[in-house]
């Protein structure tokens, strides 16, 4: 019988890429992290909303936490981008993007997910800096100030009502015809939400801070800051390669242990969850960490 040289392959090696190896070469495995170095908030300036780590530099957070997982000898890293993932006999096969093929008993993905930002000048620039996604992670530095959301139809309703926590200066910006109910819109315009259908052209701004909105009629509001909620897509064709069930959200379907319906393959991180935090990606996976090596122990025991 071939031998796979690794017990675990895990693809993605941000937080909770990281966050699982440690976990399992804390558990004597022998652990491959393919990673190719681009993690989607590499230009966000601040990590917040995490114990320990609040203000700090994604960056700061990645670079100690790999240092602290090299420390684990059975953990070894490749810098490349996985391409294909296929099910052998006896575990897993990775083809990367130069044609290296790694093999594995156990997968783990945890490959974050890649926005698709809209082509509207200077959102791309701003997003991370000042166009953001997450009041937990930005809200309380932006407190109070003048505000917007980007966004249409129930989802814009919703995401109004929750930034109003933490700004009362809010304008909803829909880009167009607004498609509210009459009910949505009177309850906005009782707590003092301003609602803008103009469409927008451009997002003026500083090295990523955004200065204003400005539209096709030539009019323009200046913000401190914007919330919007962009599409995304998985960075690995997943579902494709392995059968993975992939939910409506579109988001890797897993349990409540992070297990996928393929034997054998977990998710973890913003891959597979809708609460996209630094917290979030090392809690997930942490616990993949633990869940793997139990799976692996049961097999062999």
């Amino acid at each position: 019988m071939e031998v796979n040289p690794y017990d675990v392959i895990i693809i993605g090696g941000s937080y909770a890429g990281l966050s699982a190896a440690m976990a399992l070469g804390r558990s004597l495995r022998n652990v491959l992290i393919i990673d190719g170095g681009k993690p989607c908030n590499e230009q966000t300036p601040y990590s917040h909303n995490f114990l320990t780590q609040d203000g700090r530099t994604p960056r700061e957070i990645s670079d100690e936490a790999k240092s602290q997982v090299k420390k684990y000898s059975s953990v070894k890293f490749y810098d490349g981008i996985a391409s294909k993932l296929l099910k052998i006999d006896n575990g897993f096969e990775v083809e990367t993007q130069s044609l290296e093929r790694f093999k594995s008993k156990k997968l783990i993905i945890a490959t974050g997910i890649n926005d698709i930002k809209p082509l509207i000048p200077g959102f791309k620039d701003c997003w991370g800096i000042s166009v953001l996604h997450c009041p937990y992670c930005h809200g309380y530095e932006l407190k109070n100030e003048k505000t917007g959301i980007m966004g249409n139809g129930d989802f814009a309703y919703e995401f109004s009502k929750m930034i109003s926590h933490w700004t009362k200066d809010l304008t909803l910006f829909t880009n167009g015809k607004a498609e509210l109910t009459e009910d949505q819109i009177r309850k906005l315009q009782e707590k003092k939400i301003n609602i803008n259908e103009n469409e927008i052209t451009e997002l003026k701004h500083r090295k990523g801070i955004i200065e204003s909105v400005v539209f096709k009629d030539g009019s323009k509001v200046s913000l401190k800051a914007v919330y919007a909620k962009v599409p995304f897509e998985q960075n690995i064709n997943i579902s494709q390669d392995l059968g993975i069930e992939i939910t409506e959200s579109g988001h890797i379907k897993t349990d409540a242990f992070y297990k996928t319906n393929v034997y054998g393959v977990y998710a973890c991180g913003d891959s597979s969850s809708m609460m996209r935090s630094v917290a979030n990606a090392v809690g997930s996976g942490n616990t993949v960490g633990a869940m793997v090596n139990k799976e692996l122990i049961e097999e062999e025991f």
